[in-house]
């Protein structure tokens, strides 16, 4: 994941930031936070390889658990694919938020991001920016895995307005873990430790809930780790507003979750983007 493509567009023929601003208020914060966005996702467009991680993936797991896995632990392939896909669905965005760090991590040792501490541009504006596009990403991910899932015969049980709330809560759930992500990326300085490091922070979230397998068939102490999970509460509301089953509990445990997680890392991700900022030679 590199940042070359960058380079085609200027970074002063970004919209919204040519002229300095006296004073950065919050409507040019959101221009700012929208041209770097709008940078980022023509750095897609430009390098549309990027796309895989957040794709193939999610889409290679679940051939395997459904066709490969799905008898064994899912007692047939039917009833375990319609527990498995909401799952999935969770992997997809937690996927796409582990890039944002990896991103952010290139584009300093690319010296992208020394380029953009030169603007006059709020600080908040560059992770807003690269976690707005992160977040489109996340979203493509999802239609690709929604229409592979249908052609396999998932079906949502639910209505319309259940899974409209679930794609919503994923994406809220995507976006709190790309702040988690940012964070990572900038307190780490190697590009190549970060990546490792993603795979270090998601794969437990992942294997230790409810996203492969009930919880009730681990070990006491997985179980109890499972249990405080933010990974289970988002896969457990997904379901229940996909297939079916009571959400409210569920739902109010991620969006706790999901509020814990950007209190506490969005201020720590601009805080440590400032100190490198700081730090940064001109």
């Amino acid at each position: 994941m590199t940042s070359t493509a960058n380079d085609s567009l200027p970074l002063r023929a970004l919209p919204g930031i040519e002229v300095p601003p006296a004073r950065i208020g919050p409507g040019a914060i959101l221009r700012h936070s929208m041209a770097i966005a709008r940078r980022n996702l023509i750095q897609l467009r430009n390098d549309p390889e990027q796309l895989l991680d957040a794709m193939l993936m999610p889409l290679v797991i679940t051939l395997l658990f459904v066709y490969v896995f799905g008898g064994a632990i899912g007692n047939g392939s039917a009833d375990y694919q319609r527990f498995l896909i909401p799952g999935i669905m969770v992997q997809i965005v937690t996927f796409a938020a582990r890039s944002t760090g990896i991103g952010m991590s290139f584009d300093f040792a690319n010296g992208l991001m020394d380029r953009f501490m030169t603007l006059p541009i709020a600080r908040s504006a560059v992770l807003t920016g690269r976690i707005v596009a992160d977040m489109c990403r996340m979203l493509l991910g999802l239609a690709v895995m929604f229409v592979f899932a249908l052609i396999m015969g998932f079906r949502v049980e639910t209505d319309l307005l259940s899974a409209l709330a679930a794609l919503a809560l994923l994406m809220l759930y995507g976006m709190a873990f790309c702040w988690v992500s940012a964070f990572i990326g900038l307190a780490i300085r190697n590009p190549e430790t970060v990546q490792s490091i993603g795979f270090l922070w998601t794969l437990p979230l992942q294997f230790g809930s409810s996203m492969f397998v009930d919880p009730a068939t681990m070990p006491t102490w997985l179980r109890i780790f499972s249990e405080l999970n933010p990974t289970t509460s988002i896969v457990d509301a997904s379901r229940a507003l996909l297939t079916g089953g009571p959400p409210t509990g569920p739902v109010l445990h991620s969006l706790a979750w999901i509020a814990a997680l950007v209190i506490v890392f969005a201020p720590l991700s601009i805080v440590w983007y400032r100190r490198r900022a700081t730090r940064a030679p001109r």
